[in-house]
Formats: structure tokens, C-alpha cells, sequence
């Protein structure tokens, strides 16, 4: 599919990225998140079933598989 953004001559390809979002005051890290990027400048697409997975899985979280440090850019 092309790209969604003006301008951009790039197709969306099939991946797999690296998801994050904050969650009740929490930085969450998902990996391996199925999404459409486009080659060209990195536009990032998530189907909806995607998303919604995504959410429930943010209503019952587990522990984490592993852990990192988080800095703050000063």
C-alpha cells in the first residue's frame, strides 16, 4: 500500500517494531509489534485488531519479561 503521508513516494511494508507507551504513570515497552512501515519515511500502521490486543493486553499486565533503565533527557 502506499504511503498515507503527502508528499512521501514510499509503500508500507510488513514489520515487526518495538511499541511504547505510557500506562497509569508507567513507561511500557512492547516488542515485536506486527505493523505497516513505510520504507521511504518510517510511518508506522497498526491494524485495529492489532491495537486492540495491545489494549487488553495493558489491562492485565504480567511482569515484565525483562527490565531496563530509562533515562531522562536533560
Amino acid at each position: 500500500m502506499k504511503c498515507t503521508i503527502s508528499g512521501c513516494p514510499g509503500e508500507y511494508e510488513q514489520r515487526r517494531i518495538v511499541h511504547t507507551v505510557t500506562h497509569e504513570g508507567q513507561l511500557i515497552v512492547i516488542d515485536r509489534v506486527p505493523a505497516e512501515v513505510c520504507a521511504v519515511c518510517g510511518d508506522v500502521l497498526l491494524e485495529p485488531e492489532t491495537i486492540r490486543h495491545l489494549e487488553r493486553m495493558l489491562s492485565g499486565l504480567d511482569q515484565p519479561i525483562r527490565t531496563i533503565p530509562v533515562y531522562e533527557y536533560a
